[in-house]
Order: structure tokens, then C-alpha cells, then sequence
């Protein structure tokens, strides 16, 4: 039976160490580090999101300035509000809560928040760092599926690593990183010609594909680490992984829950990239 990689024990781990060093960047600097979270529109599922991140700012001390903006706002002030926020000198991070309003360019925005405060590790300029082997800032879930990785003592020189999903938030950053362990690396997806005899190949197994118990036990190497990044919502309302968490548990010999996971260290995470900017910028 796999042990747990308790994501939530985890990330309160992560917070209380970013607590501590928000206050002694307050004694050093005289203020506290500042994220700015805009949120278009009313999609319950971001809402959510954004309460969560705003909770976990307030905990550690971060303060947290939110901007709920309506649906029907246009790009062009949209594009006005995050130039403002770049200019302010009290604000050190920014977040765009996605997915925005169909007649709003996803990518536009992303590019417009500054590479210094872009919390999210969205920007060009990060990403671009991230491929080069450049300083930058790593996007919040695929840095803490590497602080999940490394919490139970995992080496990933030499090991065989599989991502299953290709997604510039998650995927492909991810084998990055796996790669910068010196894993050897295979991004699988939903077209991948016989999945689980790619997934059954894998030392460390990631699901970020947005398909629900996509990964069954028979796909899975035993003794495994399998590390769930999904977040589906059932027919009957409950929220499962990516991953067939009753059958791959059997196999495997570290797995990730859903909820409880992954997505606790996703906001732990963000909290230490607003740190992270902080420093840069009164650096």
C-alpha cells in the first residue's frame, strides 16, 4: 500500500517558514512583501481559488490587495489596471486569477505583468529563464511538485521520469525540472500510442492531463511515486485526480491525494514567490 505525500501537512510547513521571513523582511525593510490578485468576472471555481490564496497571504503576513474587475470589462483596461500595479513601488507581486472572459487574450495579459512581479512564472521572460537555465521565477504547481518530490527524500539522478500532460502551466515545466535532477524524461499525453506501457516504464509517474482516474493501477511501476496533479469534478459533484487513487495505491509506493495534494503546495508555493519578488525588488 502507498504512503502519502501529505500535501497539506506540507504546505503548512511552507507557510509557517514564510511567515517567519515576512517578518524579518518587515524589520528590514519597514513594510511587508504586497501580492495584488485581480479576478475577472464570477466563476465560482476561481473565486475559490482566489479566497484561498488571499487566506494563505493573510496567514503569513503577506498583505493581499484584490481587484474584482466585471466580466464584461474590456482588454484594453484590463491591460490599464496591471500597468498601474507594475508602476506601484508598495506592490511586489502579481496574479491574473485565469481562465478571463473569451474576448479577453489570455496570452496578452500574461505578457503585460511585469517579469519582476509575475508571481505565477507566466511571463516569456520566466519561461525563457526556466528553458536556459537562468535565474527565474518557477511557476507555483510544477515548484511544488518538486518540493513533494523532495519531501520524502527522493533522488531523481538516473531515475525514469514520466509527465503525462503537456501544458506550459504544469507539464511542460515539470519534466524541466525533473530534467534539472537529472531524471531522464518522457512527456506522455492523451495521444501518447500505449500510455501505460510509457507510464509503466516510470520511477516517478506525474498525471497533469485534466482527464479523471485517466491513470489505473495496471499503468503504474510498483514502488512508484506517483504525484497527481489533477482536479476534476464527478457527475455526482465529488473532486477526483487524474490519477485511480484506490487502484494505483495498491502499486505504488508514494502517492499524492486529491484533494489534499498538490493543490495545497500550489498556493504554499505562490506565497514563497512573493517573497521571492520582494526581495528582487528592494534588492
Amino acid at each position: 500500500m502507498a504512503r502519502i505525500i501529505d500535501g497539506k501537512a506540507l504546505s503548512a510547513v511552507v507557510k509557517e517558514e514564510v511567515k517567519a521571513k515576512v517578518v524579518e523582511l518587515e524589520a528590514r525593510y519597514g513594510r511587508r512583501p504586497c501580492l495584488a490578485v485581480i479576478i475577472v468576472g464570477e466563476n465560482p471555481a476561481s473565486q475559490v481559488y482566489v479566497r484561498n490564496k488571499v487566506k494563505a497571504a493573510a496567514f503569513t503576513g503577506i498583505e493581499s490587495l484584490q481587484l474584482e474587475l466585471p466580466s464584461d470589462i474590456s482588454e484594453e483596461l484590463l491591460l490599464k489596471r496591471i500597468a498601474e500595479l507594475n508602476a506601484d513601488p508598495a506592490v511586489d507581486g502579481i496574479l491574473v486569477q485565469l481562465p478571463l472572459p473569451k474576448h479577453i487574450d489570455e496570452e496578452k495579459v500574461i505578457d503585460a505583468i511585469a517579469r519582476e512581479k509575475d508571481v505565477d512564472g507566466f511571463h516569456p521572460g520566466n519561461v525563457a529563464g526556466l528553458w536556459l537555465g537562468k535565474d527565474c521565477i518557477v511557476p507555483c504547481t510544477p515548484a511544488g511538485v518538486m518540493r513533494m518530490i523532495d519531501s520524502i527524500g527522493c533522488d531523481l539522478n538516473g531515475k525514469t521520469a514520466v509527465v503525462v500532460g503537456r501544458s506550459n502551466i504544469v507539464g511542460k515545466p515539470v519534466a524541466k525540472l525533473l530534467l534539472d535532477r537529472n531524471a531522464t524524461v518522457t512527456i506522455a499525453h492523451s495521444r501518447t500510442r500505449d500510455l501505460a506501457a510509457v507510464t509503466r516504464g516510470a520511477d516517478v509517474l506525474v498525471a497533469a492531463v485534466g482527464r479523471p482516474r485517466m491513470i489505473t493501477g495496471d499503468m503504474v511501476k510498483p514502488g512508484a511515486v506517483v504525484i497527481d496533479v489533477g482536479i476534476n469534478r464527478t457527475d455526482e459533484g465529488k473532486i477526483v485526480g487524474d490519477v485511480d487513487f484506490d487502484s494505483v495505491s495498491e502499486v505504488a509506493g508514494w502517492i499524492t491525494p486529491v484533494p489534499g495534494g498538490v493543490g495545497p503546495m500550489t498556493i504554499a508555493m505562490l506565497m514563497e514567490n512573493t517573497i521571492r519578488c520582494f526581495v528582487e525588488h528592494n534588492s
